[in-house]
Order: C-alpha cells, then structure tokens, then sequence
C-alpha cells in the first residue's frame, strides 16, 4: 500500500507545525489571558508524538487493484480520524484514540472515486470523503464501531476549465484555497471566498458544508458562487447543468451544497469568480453603548450599500483580539470593487455610523501607509492566528471555543442575552465562573445578523473534553430554544446532530432520509452526519 504523502500538516492541532505560535508569541499570548484568568494553572502540556501512541492495525484489506491508493500507516491515519475542533485537539493531546479510520484513501481520477465507492459498498464499509480536514462540528471523524476508510480528495486539485468570458471555472474539488487563488491570479481573477480554514481547506470541503466566507454581504456563503456540480454516488454521477439560474424545479445542487458528503462525493463544480479588486478602503469606529453600535450595524446592512467586511466587535473580542478599549464595540468596515473606486460607500457607511454616535477611529485605502493602532489590521492578523492561539491555551487546560448562529434584527436583543447569559452560567457550574464570553457579528445581511461567540474559560487538565461538552450544550439548546440556527456556516457534523433534528421541518428530515435511501442504498457515506 501506499506512504503517506509529505507535508508539513500537525497531525493533532491546525494548520502546519511551522505555523505553530512561537515561544515569543506564547508567552504574550498566556500574559494577556492571565490578567483575564488570574490563578489559572497554565502548565504547558505537549502533544505526545504520534510513535508514541498505540494504534491498532487496520481491520480492512483493500482489494489489490485499489492498494496503490489507501495507506495504513499510523500518523496518516490519525491526522485523518478527527478535525480541529477545541474537543478534537484536546482528545489528541491527551492521546486518546477513540476512533480512527483504518485506511487512507487518496484518488487520482475520477474513475478512482467510483471504483472506492464500489467496493466500500459490495464490502459495507463506511468511507468518509476528507477535504481538507478543518471540520470543527465532527463531520470526518468516523464515531462509530467497526472499521472505517477516510477518501482525501487531495489528489483531485487541478483548474481544468477557464471560462473567461462568462468569469467561471471548472475545478476539481480537492484543490486548497491557496492553490486555487495562484491559478486564477495570473488571469485577473479570484473566487472570492475566504474562510477562516481557507489555508488548510479545500473547494470540496466548502461546498459540502455550505461554508461561510469571509465577506459580510451579498455572496457570503459557497453557494451563492456555485454554477453547477458534479457529484459522484454509489448510485450513479450526477451532473446539474451549467447556467446563471434556473426555474426548473428544484435545484439539483441544492440537494449536495450541505450535504456533508452523506448523499456523494463532490468531484469538481463550475465556480462563479469575479475580476480581482483594485480598489479598497476599510475604516473602523467606535461606540461607547452597545445599543448604538448594533443599530448603526443595522443601518449599514440594510443601506443597500453592500460593504465587504462589516464586522462589530463588542468591548471583549475588541480588547483580546484587536486591542482596542472600546465601551459598546468596535465596527469595523470595508469595501472594495474591481470597476471603480469606493470611498464615496465608506464615506456614506461612515455618516450612518456616525449619526449613531460611532467615532471613527482609523481610515485607509489600500494603498496607503498603515496607520499606527490600526485595529482593523490588528484584528484580521489576529483572526488568521486565532487557531493555533486556540490551540497554545488548550494545551494549558483553558477551553477556548466558538459557537457562531444567526437570528433576525428584531430578536437579537433577547437572543443575545439568553445565549451570554447560558454560556455565563455554564461556565460558572463548570468551571467555578472563571471565564470570559465575546461577541462579533460575522455577516450582516438586511433581515438579520450571524453573531459569533467566543468562549475563553479556565480548565482542569484531563476533564476539558467534559467540561467543553456541558458548555457547548448548554449554549446550543439556548440557541435553539431562541429561534436561532444551530450553524451559521460551521457545518452540521456529528456535534451539532441532535439541535438540527429538531430544527429542520420533519417532512424535509423525512425526504432527507429517502434520499440518502436512493443514492447510497448501502448507507456507507459518513454515517452519522445529518442524518441517522
């Protein structure tokens, strides 16, 4: 059978080992959360190396046709058993080995995915499609017994078609963000979506899991970028035909865009992309009442003026991530086009924001010189680095975690409150009130707002995976009690099944089912996710 492929990816945390936060960049980061968590144990536990741990051997064989493909080697298949959720790194630190898959598959054509799928179904074993493994809701973890095979779809990273003209692409859905923005550079043009995980994640991953990008408006998630997909079944390819939109019924895609790779497995899509932005301007304000800085985040969603970033950050996740005192948050806000300048749309957002009471605190184009205490800069440093920031306090028994929703303008007031105040209290039973919940909004749209919430709490080594899972209940059956949605653009998984049970309609949950029933008959497509 095949080795593992070389790469610089941690087996147990995000991202790269060389990404990893240095010494300097720990203990700055460990000074500033002891002033929050004074007489926090903050004993540095490393993670164990993956010789070290015990694995037991593979349970399935490949038939010979198929084992250039799949690799048993051990640090392969633990980098494959988990994502990077806060309970998956902590698990991984701890060395528990409670799941993992027996074999790596890895495709080179099309034809490869059929013929895995083939013989996962004749043998009734689970396969589980693997992007780029930056799952924090348990969508690649096989949490189930019995033996199990995890397809990456790395080797499937090619841009086979550029359609100029009509500013689309034919990409195959194991291609890296960065890999992918190098191809479409050279011709003027970008796809435009930036998660967080864009790094590490893949176009694959991004349309199974209906990911959410990094821009606050307009085309905020994957789909909204999808023309068509090509999605391969155990019960056949399917193929929805490339156009700008369509009437006929319901739409194809829509059936694979979220379907967590339970239903197929998404080989390549025809992706919309757009002339890469010349023109930039970003700008950030802040309020001294929380009242003001919502409702001036409100008038700018629905002015129709459609800023790229519109994030506010209240007074905590401002101070711990942006370093800004501020009294009831600090917006921060941009716009950018490829046609024309923008100063004219800050300049409006600015006066509305104003006329809340915001005070603008730093203003920029693209091509000026950064300005001293620029907290927009400082923030998105920050939000890039925030990862392997999670995963330095994990490793020093804090719980450092993030719930993300969405709810509608006229609920938030009360939705905000109910969520804080379950996350406040469950901190409080769990872990003795020593903890810290933030706010952001993600994405604003004109009907509502996607908040984003940030727990930083102080844990007992050994009993974090606990106490994450008290917390984390506690806030989802807030967010679903209060009308909210389970996930915004984090993925359902196998964390967030038992709150989208009940928050999808039962017709759709029963025709879900059928589906699932038609196109893997075998019910070997990532068990567990979505659906029963």
């Amino acid at each position: 059978m095949s080795t593992a492929t070389a790469e610089d990816r941690s087996w147990w945390g995000w991202g790269t080992t060389a990404g990893e936060l240095s010494k300097e960049e720990s203990d700055a980061l460990v000074a500033r959360t002891a002033a929050v968590l004074p007489g926090h144990d903050f004993t540095d536990h490393a993670p164990p190396g993956p010789d070290d741990l015990d694995v037991a051997p593979p349970r399935v064989t490949p038939p010979d046709v198929l084992a250039a493909l799949c690799s048993d080697i051990p640090v392969d298949r633990l980098s494959h058993a988990r994502g990077k959720a806060f309970r998956d790194i902590v698990r991984n630190l701890l060395g528990r080995l409670d799941h993992i898959p027996d074999l790596v598959a890895r495709p080179r054509t099309e034809q490869d995915v059929v013929d895995l799928l083939d013989w996962c179904s004749t043998a009734r074993i689970p396969l589980i499609p693997y992007g780029g493994g930056s799952s924090v809701v348990g969508g690649v973890e096989p949490r189930f017994d019995g033996p199990a095979v995890s397809m990456d779809l790395g080797g499937l990273d090619d841009v086979l078609e550029v359609d100029r003209t009509s500013r689309a692409a034919r990409i195959q859905a194991g291609i890296h963000g960065p890999a992918l923005e190098d191809r479409l550079r050279p011709m003027g043009l970008t796809l435009r979506h930036f998660p967080q995980s864009f790094a590490h994640s893949t176009l694959g991953g991004w349309l199974a899991t209906r990911a959410g990008g990094h821009f606050a408006t307009l085309a905020t998630h994957i789909d909204d970028l999808t023309e068509s997909l090509r999605v391969v079944t155990p019960a056949g390819i399917s193929e929805s035909r490339r156009l700008p939109g369509s009437g006929a019924g319901p739409s194809p895609d829509r059936m694979f865009l979220g379907s967590e790779g339970t239903l197929g497995v998404i080989t390549e899509a025809w992706m919309r992309l757009q002339d890469r932005p010349v023109w930039q301007v970003t700008a950030s304000v802040a309020f001294e009442r929380q009242d003001d800085a919502v409702a001036a985040t409100r008038a700018i969603a629905q002015s129709g003026l459609y800023p790229s970033n519109c994030r506010l950050l209240d007074p905590a996740e401002a101070f711990i991530n942006a370093g800004a005192s501020v009294g009831g948050g600090l917006l921060l806000v941009a716009f950018e086009s490829a046609d024309h300048p923008v100063d004219a749309w800050l300049d409006r957002a600015l006066e509305l924001a104003t006329a809340f009471h915001g005070t603008v605190k730093t203003k920029r184009s693209k091509d000026s010189a950064r300005q001293d205490g620029d907290s927009s800069s400082a923030w998105r440093s920050s939000f890039l680095r925030m990862p392997y920031q999670r995963d330095a306090l994990a490793r020093r028994s804090l719980i450092v975690e993030t719930f993300e929703t969405a709810c509608t303008w006229d609920d938030f007031e009360d939705f905000h409150h109910a969520v804080t105040e379950a996350a406040r209290v469950a901190i409080d039973e769990v872990c003795g009130g020593a903890g810290v919940v933030t706010c952001r909004f993600t994405h604003v749209y004109p009907d509502g707002v996607a908040p984003y919430y940030g727990i930083y709490a102080a844990g007992r080594w050994g009993s974090t995976v606990g106490q994450w899972d008290e917390i984390k209940a506690a806030v989802s059956e807030a967010i679903a009690g209060h009308g909210g949605t389970i996930t915004h653009h984090h993925a359902v998984g196998r964390d967030h099944r038992p709150w989208y049970d009940r928050q999808r309609p039962d017709p759709f949950a029963v025709a879900l089912s059928a589906a699932k029933t038609a196109l893997d008959p075998a019910g070997i497509l990532n068990p567990g996710v979505l659906i029963r």
